[in-house]
């Protein structure tokens, strides 16, 4: 598992995924996206990375949303797909490539439910708390959309995913300690649920909230 700090630099692919990249029983995921709304804007890029700090970043031109390799990665039931924050991920990968996300981990779910002490469940923080390790989230609010992406957003994209691996090592030892893994592992199991139920508009109201 990755927790160096000098990864090498990501590899670009538009439009979809080469078919001969594998990434074994675990992939990390993440979007970049136009917005914070999955219904609204559009899926711009995806992150992938197998835990071994190399990672695959796949642009999504506007318009193009058949990636049948990503797809096909996504979408396979013996790859558990790793999030942070899987609760807009599995979303919008659902509004624009139309695949439904399963087996899922979310760390920030995974963090909220050990790390009790704390507020602070942003990657920045976990990295910082559970490995030792200082990303950088400068490029956070990005024009993502761009034709032609910067190597300091490239990189940025790639830290999303490079420590996801060693993060749920952490989690899942933490879970274990306090007997909440089957409480995780419920939530997990509910995410692309929730995802679904957010594209319908039933983000807010919430309705489990009051």
């Amino acid at each position: 598992m990755f927790t160096g700090s000098t990864p090498p630099p990501p590899q670009l692919h538009v439009g979809d995924l080469p078919a001969d990249i594998t990434f074994g029983p675990t992939v990390a995921v993440d979007t970049e996206t136009m917005g914070l709304n999955p219904a609204r804007d559009r899926l711009c890029l995806v992150q992938l990375s197998s835990g071994d700090g190399t990672s695959h970043l796949v642009q999504i031109p506007k318009g193009q949303y058949e990636a049948p390799n990503l797809v096909r990665l996504l979408s396979d039931p013996a790859t558990l797909k790793l999030f942070h924050f899987a609760r807009f991920d599995v979303a919008v990968l659902k509004a624009y490539l139309g695949v439904q996300l399963h087996p899922v981990y979310c760390t920030k779910v995974a963090s909220k439910l050990v790390r009790t002490y704390t507020d602070r469940h942003g990657l920045k923080d976990l990295c910082r708390d559970l490995l030792g390790v200082e990303i950088s989230k400068q490029q956070q609010t990005s024009d993502w959309g761009a034709e032609i992406l910067t190597s300091d957003q490239q990189r940025y994209a790639a830290g999303d995913v490079l420590y996801l691996h060693a993060l749920k090592h952490q989690l899942d030892i933490l879970l274990a300690r306090e007997d909440r893994t089957h409480i995780a592992q419920a939530c997990f199991d509910f995410l692309p649920i929730r995802g679904e139920l957010d594209l319908g508009g039933w983000d807010d109201p919430d309705i489990f909230s009051h």
